[in-house]
């Protein structure tokens, strides 16, 4: 019988019994059955985001060179994901889609794996910058993306990630919008979320834009760390929700928690769907 792993409830949610990390779902027979195919993905998709990402790389490079260019990268990096999406076999599927509000606002949703930054821009069609972990800067090919044109925090350094913040600030002036994984790193115990970081709700409150909150419901099932043995990996349909955007008009810092807590069950609730838990909002 195969051990239940329990992850804590954040506060605010409806005990529902036990909501299970996926990793505890998969059956052990299973994991090493299909162990060889997982790796044989694992290669193709290597060899379809390198390859492609080496084939566009000067082209990237060029438009990245300067500001004004920013906002063809950005429609060659959505074509990008499309033929990523296409090509590794996992299309998203909008299952549930909010209207989105004029640029600028903050766009914020659960981080369950590498995917997460690719399908991004298959569902957010208008201009925007990431704000990413520091260590993309050292990621070869990729890197350049976070040099000039999207945002790198150190979360290391409270002056950096300050700076980093206030760039983002300085975006949302010029009408950019930002997108933030307010968990700041992909947590071992997908699809649960860890607790969000205060600096996507302070940011979206001292420039009074809304949030838009999007659940990637599937991804932490296709694709894990690429480099563990076990991890998941297949091809397979990824649904995506793009909730009501939340207003920020009229909070102040000393709301900074109940956004967050707002915001963190908006974007839980398809995934606790997804086991069976129903979550009443009062």
């Amino acid at each position: 019988m195969t051990e239940t792993t329990a992850i804590e409830r954040p506060r605010g949610l409806p005990a529902g019994g036990q909501v299970r990390d996926g990793e505890s779902r998969r059956h052990p027979l299973g994991r090493w059955l299909f162990l060889p195919f997982r790796w044989l993905y694992k290669i193709w998709f290597a060899l379809v985001f390198f390859g492609s990402l080496v084939v566009l790389y000067v082209p990237f490079r060029i438009l990245l060179y300067r500001p004004r260019r920013y906002y063809r990268a950005f429609r060659l990096k959505r074509r990008w994901a499309g033929f990523l999406a296409f090509a590794s076999g996992v299309p998203p599927r909008l299952v549930r889609q909010a209207t989105l509000p004029e640029p600028p606002y903050v766009i914020c949703c659960n981080h369950s794996s590498y995917l997460d930054i690719i399908q991004m821009y298959n569902v957010i069609p208008r201009y925007f910058l990431f704000m990413g972990k520091y260590e993309l800067l050292k990621w070869p090919l990729f890197n350049i993306f976070f040099k000039g044109m999207n945002i790198a925090v150190n979360r290391g350094s409270h002056t950096e990630a300050a700076k980093a913040f206030r760039k983002a600030a300085q975006a949302i002036d010029r009408g950019t919008s930002i997108a933030i994984f307010p968990e700041g790193t992909i947590p071992a115990y997908t699809p649960r979320m860890k607790p969000f970081k205060d600096g996507a709700f302070k940011l979206a409150i001292e420039k009074q834009v809304p949030i838009v909150p999007i659940t990637f419901v599937d991804h932490w099932r296709l694709f894990g760390e690429p480099l563990e043995v076990m991890a998941r990996a297949r091809p397979g349909i990824a649904r995506v929700v793009i909730h009501d955007p939340i207003t920020t008009v009229g909070l102040t810092d000393a709301d900074v928690a109940s956004l967050r807590r707002r915001v963190y069950e908006v974007i839980e609730e398809p995934l606790l769907e997804g086991w069976g838990v129903k979550v009443g909002r009062g």
